[in-house]
């Protein structure tokens, strides 16, 4: 059997990327742990923060919330309180927002896969992004 070394991941050590708003880390993917199948990572919303609306164009988006309370907006309709404990499918191409509704910061952990054919093709925002970035932009 082949020496297999494999690496470990902390959160803490994760830069936060802040362009969707809250802070979403990255903690294992094709960049950190050389991963083919999807990534999965962190995220962290103050209360009142929301993830502005986007879709995967090629992934199924699961969400399981660790601490707060947040609610998921569904292609501008449905919307879903999800609290500790509580987990959440979103399909591919099916639009979705999540908000901080409660009163402390909210705790999520998210796996997206598969993976997109190109990185920039994996995430479109549908709108205007924290950091400026227009609606419809792949990422």
């Amino acid at each position: 059997m082949p020496d297999i070394r494999l690496q470990k991941f902390n959160a803490a050590n994760v830069t936060p990327n802040h362009r969707r708003g809250g802070d979403i880390r990255v903690l294992l993917g094709p960049k950190t742990a050389g991963a083919t199948s999807g990534f999965m990572g962190v995220a962290y919303l103050k209360p009142g923060e929301h993830f502005v609306e986007h879709y995967h164009p090629y992934s199924e988006e699961f969400m399981y919330l660790v601490h707060g309370t947040v609610t998921a907006r569904i292609d501008g309709g449905q919307e879903i309180t999800l609290n500790p404990g509580d987990a959440l499918m979103v399909p591919k191409t099916v639009r979705h927002r999540v908000d901080n509704t409660g009163d402390e910061e909210a705790c999520m952990v998210f796996h997206a896969s598969p993976l997109a054919p190109r990185p920039e093709l994996g995430h479109v925002d549908t709108e205007q992004a924290a950091d400026g970035t227009p609606a419809g932009s792949p990422r």
